[in-house]
């Protein structure tokens, strides 16, 4: 048996499974501060703790993901109240001795769509997540991108539209990706949720521009096999198609991919993808 542990800005997912993929049991917590939120995680954890051969955690960030660095598991200079310096690894290290291992959230999705979604038998892929923030994960040959620290790929500076008369609200680049295209950015550039636009309103042309420019720079950078959209924002009808004709326009011949349909696509195990990716990451580590 394999623990797994989602940890979001707004809720944690833990889970137990088994080397096929099952999910066993499973709770959600809100995300509060650490210390009673990691009450409850080691809570549910506890019930298993004879039965868990290690625990693999997709997190929120920046986060501390060097195994070999003596903050490994640290938060790090996150605007998440009281979690700044957090160390997730060893907070659960003080009740369960089991081999532990952190990543990004967005890291984790792409792990399971690279493993068994999307990206099954495919040598690179690339995952955007597009909710509360904008994140991005790389996998390729069956190591993430990363070296000094992972990737912060949802903060690339991108043109701004300009129909688009919003400043941003990224705390640190103010208009980058994620100051403009996530879903709190969203609302606050128009007064109400993304959920309660129609689909053909004129914004989701403006946004399926940001994140064609992110399938651009990404695409020039690293020549993925595919990219995956995954996230709350994603689920609007017709925008994936929105982000194919913009991605088309943009990239203008100089590269030709010419099935887009696969090479931009949605989620094969979409708000499953993490929970995949970091079972088969516990499994990997023993």
């Amino acid at each position: 048996m394999f623990g797994v542990l989602e940890a979001g800005g707004t809720k944690m997912i833990c889970a137990v499974g088994n080397r096929n993929l099952e999910i066993l049991d499973q709770v959600r917590i809100a995300t509060r501060r650490p210390e009673e939120t990691f009450d409850e995680i080691k809570e549910f954890f506890a019930k298993y703790k004879t039965d868990i051969e290690s625990i693999a955690i997709g997190s929120f960030g920046p986060i501390e993901v060097n195994p070999d660095s003596d903050d490994y598991g640290k938060i790090l200079n996150t605007p998440k109240e009281g979690w700044k310096d957090f160390n997730i690894i060893k907070c659960l290290e003080e009740d369960f001795s089991v081999p532990i291992y952190v990543t990004t959230d967005v890291n984790a999705s792409a792990y399971g769509e690279y493993k068994v979604g999307c990206g099954e038998g495919k040598a690179s892929l690339a995952y955007y997540t597009v909710g509360t923030g904008v994140g991005g994960g790389f996998v390729q040959n069956n190591n993430f991108l990363g070296g000094a620290s992972h990737p912060e790929m949802g903060h690339m500076i991108i043109k701004k539209d300009p129909r688009d008369t919003y400043e941003g609200g990224c705390m640190c680049h103010g208009d980058c990706l994620e100051g403009l295209a996530s879903g709190p950015n969203i609302e606050k550039r128009l007064g109400k949720s993304g959920q309660d636009l129609e689909p053909n309103d004129e914004f989701w042309d403006i946004e399926a521009g940001y994140l064609a420019q992110a399938v651009y720079n990404t695409s020039l950078m690293f020549s993925p096999d595919v990219i995956v959209f995954g996230g709350g924002v994603m689920q609007v009808e017709g925008l994936i198609e929105k982000v194919r004709e913009k991605f088309k326009e943009l990239m203008n011949g100089y590269i030709e991919i010419k099935e887009l349909e696969s090479y931009i696509v949605r989620p094969k195990y979409d708000g499953k993808s993490a929970t995949y990716g970091l079972l088969i990451l516990a499994q990997e580590i023993l």
